[in-house]
């Protein structure tokens, strides 16, 4: 893929469609915390409540078109003021061609820009999630630790192990 045509912006009201092409993916939301998108009015509550109010919840997209997901979260979930968690999602038709990769690349600059105050970037991945793990790996982020998680993701049942990154500029 060539990486002039992966830009990130604001999710738009008329993403609509795209994004329920990849966020209706079961295979894709598999591995992430929230569920899977079911009807157009659900893909347009999304972008209306949970993406255009937050700044750093953006589209990953290939030539304007949404393809996928990235969030950025402060503080992160360990409470730690200079640090933020990053997640991400993209539709399955773009696995393996390293583009949650290059997003990754192209957003670890803005944040910290972003977040003067921060000095790393946290992400976790589900521990199955072996794709997942490379991606952050190539994207520079290094194994912190594995965490277990209780009864906070009803839909990977009772627990479930996180694989924790961090990018760190210190």
């Amino acid at each position: 893929m060539e990486s002039s045509r992966i830009s990130l912006r604001p999710f738009r009201l008329t993403d609509v469609d795209d994004i329920l092409l990849w966020a209706g993916d079961k295979r894709v939301t598999s591995t992430i915390r929230w569920d899977t998108l079911t009807t157009k009015e659900e893909s347009l509550s999304f972008i209306k409540e949970v993406c255009i109010p937050q700044p750093w919840h953006i589209s990953i997209c290939i030539d304007d078109r949404s393809i996928g997901f990235l969030w950025v979260i402060h503080p992160a979930m360990s409470d730690d003021i200079e640090a933020v968690e990053i997640g991400y999602a993209i539709a399955v038709e773009y696995w393996g061609k390293g583009i949650a990769t290059k997003a990754l690349k192209m957003a670890i600059p803005r944040i910290f820009n972003d977040f003067p105050q921060i000095v790393k970037i946290i992400a976790c991945a589900i521990s199955k999630n072996k794709a997942s793990h490379k991606v952050l790996e190539k994207a520079g982020f290094h194994y912190e630790r594995i965490v277990t998680l209780r009864g906070e993701f009803k839909k990977y049942g009772d627990k479930v192990d996180l694989v924790v990154y961090n990018f760190t500029i210190i």
